[in-house]
């Protein structure tokens, strides 16, 4: 029985705008990265599989659940962190994510408990009785992560987890996001619009481009070795390349760097010999992997996901 399944999902807005078109997909559990282009649809995918916005047509389930008839019952089972600020700020953490606890049905006893583990492990323990009000950014998204995890969920859903934080503040997040994921067995979704962020903590990735699946496969798939030998030098690259090609070898110039091809090891002799004959300055010798922004370049786009 796949996390989540998806067929032919389809959400409109109105008559001019598509978020999601024909929606396809089945995910296993894991740490799973969901990026695409702006407007790509990943917000409103989060949504509907939490049975909180009607799809246009198609259907979906939640382990097994259906998204349309049994919202109340998903959400049971499911911790989710929006990406927008929506904590109040008049309260402790303590007393929010002690309510949150209480409304996912946990009895005030255990909720109180509970409450004091979860801020313990996103590091505001000492905080928790401070306003929210008085919280920094990094602070804030910590407790939106707390109150998504109190009622110790089986899948957490995710959206723009780092959003508005410096890059301390989110490699500490993404590290927080990590250790749920992994010590807690929590299945969980991420959504972000830094290809980086998902590389670096998911383990597999669904990338959606104009409401449609572009690509659904491990990380690892994407980011293997590559049969292109790349070579760095300080100058005379398309001299390099020119002999290279002479030599025998499929080699282009690409400003400082020759790429060559690289079916097996003979390659770098010769890059070798003919750097050391040309007397080059060598400063990067790498066999090339691929990279997750390769998927949007091939659809023709550059910027990152949202």
């Amino acid at each position: 029985m796949p996390l989540i399944s998806t067929s032919s999902l389809t959400k409109r807005y109105g008559s001019s705008v598509t978020a999601l078109d024909g929606l396809t997909l089945d995910v296993e559990p894991g740490i799973i990265g969901l990026v695409g282009a702006n407007g790509a649809g990943k917000s409103t995918l989060l949504k509907i599989l939490l049975g909180l916005l009607e799809p246009t047509s198609g259907s979906a389930t939640v382990m097994d659940m259906d998204v349309a008839t049994q919202g109340p019952e998903i959400r049971q089972y499911v911790g989710y962190l929006p990406e927008h600020d929506c904590l109040p700020p008049d309260v402790s953490a303590t007393e929010f994510v002690s309510h949150m606890g209480r409304m996912a049905g946990l009895p005030p006893a255990a909720a109180r408990e509970r409450t004091a583990e979860v801020l313990r492990h996103v590091g505001l323990y000492e905080e928790r009785y401070r306003p929210i009000g008085g919280y920094s950014t990094g602070m804030k998204q910590r407790v939106k992560l707390a109150q998504a995890i109190v009622h110790d969920p089986k899948l957490l859903l995710l959206d723009e987890p780092t959003n508005g934080l410096d890059p301390a503040g989110r490699d500490e997040m993404l590290d927080l996001v990590h250790r749920t994921g992994t010590e807690f067995g929590i299945a969980t979704v991420v959504a972000s619009h830094l290809l980086g962020e998902i590389e670096r903590v998911c383990t597999y990735l669904l990338a959606i481009d104009a409401g449609k699946l572009l690509q659904s496969a491990p990380i690892s798939s994407f980011v293997e070795r590559t049969g292109t030998l790349g070579v760095e030098v300080e100058d005379g690259a398309d001299a390099l390349a020119e002999r290279l090609v002479a030599a025998g070898l499929t080699a282009v110039a690409d400003g400082r760097n020759v790429l060559v091809d690289c079916p097996d090891e003979r390659p770098y002799d010769i890059v070798r010999d003919v750097i050391d004959e040309m007397g080059l300055a060598l400063t990067r010798l790498e066999q090339r992997r691929h990279r997750l922004e390769d998927l949007f370049r091939v659809e023709g786009r550059t910027d990152d996901a949202a």
